[in-house]
């Protein structure tokens, strides 16, 4: 990215940082900090959830996301919504007002109406850098498909070179998630994504899957994840920091360290967690990760890419 846009993105995650900052300051839930920070986030087009979500394979945006309570497990997701201006606010309404957990596509949106949850236009979500990236990978598709139609390049090379202008470009980066821990000693996990670009239409990755891509236990930690959400399932990778912490005695450092290293494929992911006695662990195997974290005593610090920019009176 630009300086400009480093520096816009740096602004929004410590806005973002202030809001739930603030919010457990005042002593606040932990549940109302990681849902008004995932909101922010959600309205703020840098980011790849809510508006400038990526588009799938069929031009559209499908929206996922999910949110736990560490004290009582309770948790609430969707996936595949296009019409739902915060999905992090429908999940929670998921969680509070049905017996149910996931709810998906058409009758998640249903849902929305019925509770009157804010809902937009389909292209509400697009801006001009997705419609920009979209189109120019659309364009890189065309010319691969024409170049494997006359033998210049194999199909699986075709692939390759697909990922790697995904690489170039961030065209799926962007996922966004907050963990909290409130003055009363209550855990909570939100996370939200628009997902990988060029989805299969239906596709859903990790982030409205409790376990997989969101996870709370007040005996342990809670636990945001981004990345290729495929292997983020497969693994149960966010049940499984809590579980190596509970089980296994591990620190929530060593846990995070330990499945980035020999669980999640290099390259393709980060987690965010925040355990029980206040420990924060923000790792990621990629070439970078966007990242801030606050707490009671005074720490106030965000991360873009690998350096710090720190305040230190919050």
């Amino acid at each position: 990215f630009s300086e400009a846009s480093n520096a816009n993105r740096r602004a929004a995650m410590e806005k973002a940082l202030r809001v739930g900052n603030n919010i457990l300051k005042n002593g606040g839930s932990s549940l109302d900090a990681v849902e008004k920070v995932v909101r922010l986030l959600e309205n703020d087009p840098q980011f790849n959830a809510g508006v400038g979500a990526v588009f799938n394979a069929v031009d559209r945006h499908e929206l996922d996301a999910s949110i736990m309570d560490g004290k009582t497990k309770a948790c609430g997701a969707v996936a595949s919504v296009s019409i739902v201006k915060n999905p992090i606010t429908l999940a929670r309404r998921v969680m509070t007002d049905t017996p149910h957990v996931l709810l998906a596509g058409a009758g998640a949106e249903k849902f929305a109406r019925q509770s009157g949850v804010h809902l937009v236009q389909p292209d509400h979500f697009d801006t001009p850098a997705t419609l920009k990236r979209w189109n120019q990978r659309k364009q890189k598709i065309k010319s691969l498909k024409d170049k494997v139609s006359v033998g210049k390049v194999s199909a699986s090379e075709s692939l390759k070179q697909l990922e790697l202008f995904d690489e170039v470009t961030g065209s799926y980066l962007g996922t966004v998630g907050c963990v909290a821990l409130d003055s009363h000693g209550n855990l909570a996990a939100a996370t939200s994504t628009g997902g990988l670009s060029g989805k299969k239409f239906g596709r859903v990755g990790d982030s409205p899957i409790v376990g997989a891509g969101t996870y709370a236990d007040n005996a342990t930690c809670a636990v945001s994840c981004t990345g290729k959400g495929e292997q983020f399932i497969r693994h149960a990778i966010a049940h499984d920091v809590s579980a190596r912490i509970k089980y296994a005695q591990q620190s929530v450092e060593s846990a995070v360290e330990e499945i980035l290293k020999e669980t999640i494929n290099q390259g393709e992911g980060g987690i965010i967690a925040i355990t029980k006695d206040g420990e924060i662990s923000m790792q990621f195997n990629t070439g970078g990760m966007a990242r801030a974290a606050a707490d009671s005593t005074g720490r106030f610090e965000v991360i873009w890419g690998n350096a710090p920019k720190t305040t230190a009176t919050e």
